[in-house]
């Protein structure tokens, strides 16, 4: 993975990265006693952080959940947080919830009793209380389409920007992908040909919402075209050698 990921400056906490991964997440992987089933579409978040689940009328959880004992099976969710725009390593952050599934309403209902949240830094135990009182970050909705667009259409900027990247961690670079973003900041990925590693861009105060955001990339520009430019980056070869 990355070999030079710089500290993240002005970062979210972990319930709040957590609840973000929540947010943004399309997909879950359930297991509970000993069944495991991969769920597209089918969960809900409340505001407290219970996973509300349509678990298939038909299946192995739906059999776990009748045959456990009164108080509910027991369950561990997994999400994956992916990177939209392709990069190697796209998986940015794996989240584990566990706990009791309850049946209400028609849905099981997790209400998680240990989350786990592992990045690229490391492994985290989010304290429960935490994450039920945290929120997701305000772009988290709306950061795919953020990205994509970014990298599709305004692949100039994104190199632009590579100018308040030091020397150091741009050497051997051969392409720049927008990461991630959220309100603190921009996270660039710098991919050379066998490892890449990341770079923070921390804004100068948080984007609590899209139209803010767009003032906080206009000021990371500015800075930009202020700085003195890199050493060009390496391009990829196009016979296939790089």
């Amino acid at each position: 993975m990355a070999d030079d990921t710089h500290g993240w400056t002005a970062a979210p906490g972990a319930a709040e990265r957590a609840r973000s991964v929540l947010a943004a997440a399309w997909s879950c992987a359930v297991t509970a006693e000993g069944a495991r089933e991969e769920l597209v579409g089918a969960h809900g978040v409340t505001d407290d952080g219970r996973v509300l689940l349509q678990v298939p009328e038909v299946g192995a959880l739906l059999a776990a959940a009748i045959r456990a004992p009164r108080g509910g099976p027991s369950a561990v969710l997994e999400f994956a947080d992916v990177a939209p725009v392709p990069v190697r390593d796209r998986i940015r952050a794996r989240l584990w919830l566990a706990g009791r599934l309850a049946a209400r309403d028609g849905r099981q209902v997790l209400q998680p009793t240990r989350v786990v949240l592992r990045q690229p830094s490391g492994t985290l135990v989010v304290d429960v209380d935490e994450f039920a009182a945290a929120a997701p970050d305000p772009l988290a909705a709306a950061e795919a389409r953020l990205l994509t667009h970014l990298a599709d259409r305004h692949a100039d900027a994104v190199e632009r920007l590579t100018r308040l990247v030091d020397h150091g961690s741009l050497h051997g670079a051969v392409r720049v992908q927008p990461l991630a973003v959220d309100r603190h900041g921009l996270t660039l990925r710098v991919e050379r040909l066998r490892t890449s590693g990341d770079v923070r861009l921390p804004f100068h105060a948080p984007a609590d919402d899209v139209s803010r955001l767009t003032e906080r990339m206009h000021v990371l520009l500015a800075q930009a075209g202020a700085a003195s430019r890199p050493r060009a980056l390496q391009r990829q070869r196009t016979d296939g050698e790089g």
